[in-house]
């Protein structure tokens, strides 16, 4: 590390950094090579940058070189790199308290929002319309808005920032009229990290159903695991008829929960269109709670 240090590298704790963008922005409108595992849009923390993936030898030769270059025309010899059979651990640096105390914690850090159980009527409009491949970063911003990670009533402000910043404000208003939200999305809806925040905050915002052509798998788990009803189009062409803005209602929610079968009733435009339940059984029943706080506390 030393000699690293000495050359002018930088060290962060093995952790989510880059990965959501949490250290070593880049400049505005810069170019930044990067050995982490995602690209999404401004995940970064800079939309305007210019970010690549690479390997550790690419960084690390355009590191020395200044400008983007390829290793396989150094003249370092990169042959006989190996990983070790095993990794030192060395904890003796933590100090392990031998008393019990209270957690102190300041005013951004607050309880998890629980849902309530899925009522007998799921009404109310399509808060918003998106489009494919909508990422977890889409629905929950990382980079700057991470501070608020543990405060979900002002993090839930920035649902969809870069899609629609209006969505917190007009999802808030259906909600405090008592209505329930739906997000009509495309295919891949919540692709990429496995941010819980992508489900908790639309949840607290009043959002009931994803209606969606396709979702991802691991977001598809966090939306049962917090009372949201991943639905989708039997018929793909269906997404189409449906605008933002439409008032919708779910026939029967919890009785459709065991079959899996739904029809989801666009009022404003009279229609009837065929939705299936994304769910293992298990996940019904989490549903049917109202999300996984309140099936465990039940």
């Amino acid at each position: 590390l030393d000699t690293l240090i000495k050359a002018g590298a930088r060290i962060l704790e093995s952790a989510c950094g880059f990965c959501i963008g949490n250290h070593q922005s880049p400049g505005t409108e810069s170019v930044s090579l990067r050995t982490s595992n995602r690209n999404f849009y401004a995940r970064s923390g800079t939309p305007s940058a210019n970010v690549y993936l690479v390997s550790p030898e690419t960084a690390a030769f355009s590191a020395i070189t200044g400008v983007f270059s390829d290793p396989r025309k150094s003249d370092a010899d990169l042959t006989g790199i190996a990983m070790p059979g095993s990794f030192i651990i060395d904890d003796s640096m933590f100090i392990k308290p031998s008393f019990s105390e209270e957690i102190k914690r300041g005013p951004n850090i607050g309880e998890p929002p629980v849902n309530t159980p899925l009522p007998e009527k799921v009404k109310g409009h399509a808060v918003i319309k998106v489009g494919e491949k909508i990422t977890t970063d889409h629905i929950m911003p990382a980079g700057a808005r991470l501070k608020y990670r543990s405060n979900i009533p002002r993090y839930s402000e920035f649902v969809f920032e870069s899609v629609d910043p209006s969505f917190p404000a007009r999802a808030s208003a259906y909600r405090d009229k008592g209505e329930s939200g739906f997000i009509i999305a495309g295919a891949s809806y919540g692709q990429g990290s496995s941010r819980e925040h992508a489900a908790i905050c639309p949840m607290y915002l009043g959002i009931r159903a994803v209606c969606a052509v396709s979702i991802e798998r691991i977001h598809q788990a966090n939306l049962c695991n917090f009372g949201i009803l991943p639905l989708l189009f039997r018929n793909e062409d269906d997404y189409e008829k449906i605008d933002q803005g439409d008032e919708l209602e779910l026939l029967s929610p919890r009785d459709s929960v065991v079959s899996g079968k739904y029809i989801l009733h666009d009022i404003t435009k009279g229609l009837e269109i065929p939705m299936e339940l994304f769910a293992s059984e298990d996940q019904k029943k989490t549903l049917l709670a109202g999300g996984r706080l309140n099936e465990v506390k039940a």
